[in-house]
């Protein structure tokens, strides 16, 4: 067995130590979200927790992990009587990006239930995760009906596996833990809220704490057993430490005026539902069990809200976490009643009294336990880079400054034709795991969705020739028939936006990033991957390579320039190669092309108008689905964007018909001057 890095050697991370070792006393926090750059060692601070956990005792040979004390009576193992007990370290259970329903919520074996009546269940990993950890690397990249299972799980405390009308369900409590980078894209809101905490952490700007990072880790690399048998007694008096929370826990009295000041500071911040209340209480009475307190504190309440609060208080992808410290003393010290003073001890500061502070150092390796702080400096200077002008030029002739985009709306839907296979999300139409049954096919592989009556049909005229004698069913796995299901899928949605001077001389470029915008908001919301390619002056540009991270996008997008000729064959060439590249990299998920240009073509060779049209039929050639937002304006127009629309393959559609309210208006219009007629 390998052996893992010791919690108390992390440098810095204090408010990740906090959060995890709160889960860790209570479990019903809810646990923890870690979003940050990549290269902070989230994951190896996780996976650190796990040795600090008390051992757990469990009833002998259950799959399941039940309490001798009090076993599951569901249990699919169960009913259990005196089978004895057995005492094992709390599990670390990791779930795999590309994990499969049925490895994280268990199987059932559809011919033995179907045949003889038995539930023959396969465990999954949240059986394993049961009473212990279980850990999500990337959990922003989980397909959206993974997660659904594992925060139904995480809520409820239990697992349900269903299969055409045979159920199985077992206790499933566990610490949860996820990590995320948000430059690969965000989670659904309500997903984050989900999630009892959630902290940012970054890697520390301060050059004596990098140093003892690169020292711990090189030292754990050479000799991982004597790296963690120097931090061993730091180790124990932590898990003793924990295990003393644990037993003060239930002691912990939440009084009148702290609950007031929680359901305030919810107010204050306008959270959705009453979750974020609930987290908070139950994180302030863990942070007072953990500095050895019998009662909460305002000081609890605030750290409790600094935790449980920021990613709560998104409203849309494009709003960074974040908390308004102000606002919340403000609160707080509003209304507060009467309590005992705050303990001067800040002892939930850090999973220790040793170790060097820091904003966010990862975990890595070095010499022994770690110096004491004083040779460290407690708040060193930031090194604040000298600021740049808010728009600086380019150098590029007739280039104007940035504009700023105009506000969001709800767009038409825009789909890609026919059924796909591509990822499960909320655009096009395309055959998936969940969804609504159209058919039936022989498995290929193992069974997931089981179409009963195609079963039952296939098995019904061999029946004699089996020997049948009861009521029972004689199932083959040669009868077994899969469902075949249609539901939605996500798709590359690649921009190709027009930022030539003819897009800025009538001020249009607010408006239209505000339609760009929007139409990212709506990527988002369908699990879309974007992608963004600007054209202007003399060339296109790839500003942004096709990902999962929207906010990317909107950024890009708010720091675009204008100005110069309009080449616009440049940046239907550009977008070609992109989706050639990304055609190799992900066949299964289809494209939608989105060209935003009011249609002129002044640049790009002798001949801009034609060379544009001879690259739209390239794309229309190779079957990319397309739309052109027409984003010509003025009384004269010249219909230009529609014959661009037309070589491409594709349709056409105005700024204001882009609006999904302005469709409606229209289609409600429709509806009043056809009942006007039949009235008359």
């Amino acid at each position: 067995m390998s052996t893992r890095y010791p919690f108390t050697a992390v440098v810095g991370m204090d408010d990740l130590r906090l959060a995890l070792l709160l889960n860790a006393v209570s479990p019903a926090v809810g646990g923890v979200l870690v979003r940050g750059e990549k290269g902070t060692a989230k994951s190896t601070a996780v996976r650190a927790l796990a040795e600090l956990l008390p051992q757990v005792a469990v009833v002998a040979g259950c799959r399941f992990s039940c309490d001798p004390a009090s076993p599951d009576p569901g249990c699919p193992d169960g009913p259990h009587g005196d089978g004895g007990a057995d005492a094992r370290p709390a599990r670390m259970v990791e779930l795999p990006v590309g994990a499969s329903e049925d490895r994280l919520v268990g199987s059932l074996d559809i011919e033995k239930a179907l045949a003889d009546g038995v539930k023959a269940f396969e465990p999954g990993l949240l059986a394993a995760a049961h009473r212990g950890i279980l850990y999500v690397d990337e959990v922003n990249l989980l397909s959206d009906h993974l997660i659904d299972h594992l925060l139904d799980a995480a809520a409820m405390g239990a697992s349900h596996v269903e299969r055409e009308g045979v159920s199985v369900r077992h206790a499933a409590r566990f610490l949860l833990v996820g990590t995320m980078n948000p430059e690969e894209g965000e989670l659904r809101p309500q997903l984050l809220d989900r999630f009892g905490l959630t902290v940012e952490v970054a890697a520390s700007r301060v050059p004596e704490e990098r140093v003892e990072v690169v020292r711990r880790r090189l030292a754990f690399e050479d000799d991982p057993a004597g790296f963690a048998g120097r931090w061993a007694g730091e180790e124990a008096a932590l898990r003793e430490r924990i295990v003393a929370a644990r037993e003060l826990l239930p002691k912990v009295a939440l009084g009148d005026a702290v609950l007031l000041q929680i359901a305030a500071t919810c107010a204050a911040f306008e959270v959705d539902g009453m979750r974020a209340d609930i987290v908070m209480a139950r994180t302030a009475t863990a942070l007072a069990a953990w500095a050895g307190r019998e009662e909460v504190t305002s000081e609890d309440v605030r750290r409790a809200a600094l935790l449980a609060l920021p990613h709560r208080r998104r409203r849309n992808p494009f709003d960074a976490p974040g908390m308004d410290e102000d606002k919340l003393d403000e609160t707080l010290e509003r209304f507060k009643g009467d309590e005992p003073e705050d303990d001067p001890d800040p002892g939930p500061d850090g999973p220790g009294d040793g170790g060097p502070g820091g904003g966010g150092v990862p975990p890595q390796g070095g010499e022994g336990p770690a110096p004491e702080p004083d040779g460290v400096p407690e708040q060193a200077p930031a090194q604040t880079p000298a600021p740049e002008p808010e728009h600086a030029p380019r150098g590029a002739a007739g280039e104007r400054a940035a504009v700023k985009a105009g506000e969001p709306f709800r767009t038409k839907t825009l789909s890609v034709p026919g059924l796909g296979e591509g990822a499960a999300g909320r655009r096009s139409r395309a055959r998936t795991q969940n969804g609504r049954t159209t058919g039936a096919t022989r498995p290929q592989g193992t069974l997931t969705k089981l179409h009963l009556s195609a079963t039952v049909r296939a098995a019904a005229p061999h029946q004699r020739a089996r020997g049948r004698a009861g009521a029972g069913l004689v199932v083959r796995r040669d009868d077994l028939r899969q469902a075949v299901r249609e539901g939605r899928e996500g798709n590359l949605v690649l921009f190709v936006v027009d930022a030539s001077g003819s897009m800025a001389a009538r001020r249009r470029m607010g408006a239209v990033k505000g339609a760009v915008l929007s139409l990212l908001l709506d990527a988002y919301q369908r699990r879309d991957k974007v992608g963004l390619v600007t054209f202007r002056g003399r060339a296109a540009e790839l500003a942004l390579p096709p990902t999962s991270s929207v906010d990317a996008a909107a950024a890009r997008l708010e720091e675009l320039p204008t100005g110069g000729r309009t080449p616009l064959s440049a940046g239907l060439l550009k977008a070609r190669d992109v989706l050639r590249v990304e055609r190799l990299r992900d066949p299964s998920r289809r494209p939608l092309l989105v060209v935003v240009t009011d249609g002129r073509a002044t640049g790009g060779g002798p001949d801009p108008v034609g060379l544009a049209a001879r690259a739209a039929r390239l794309h229309a050639a190779d079957g990319t689905a397309s739309v052109v937002v027409d984003c010509e304006a003025g009384p004269v127009r010249l219909g230009l964007a529609g014959g661009l629309a037309r070589d491409l393959g594709g349709t056409a559609v105005t700024l204001d018909e882009l609006r999904a309210d302005a469709i409606a208006g229209l289609v409600r219009e429709a509806q009043v001057n056809r009942s006007v007629r039949r009235a008359a």
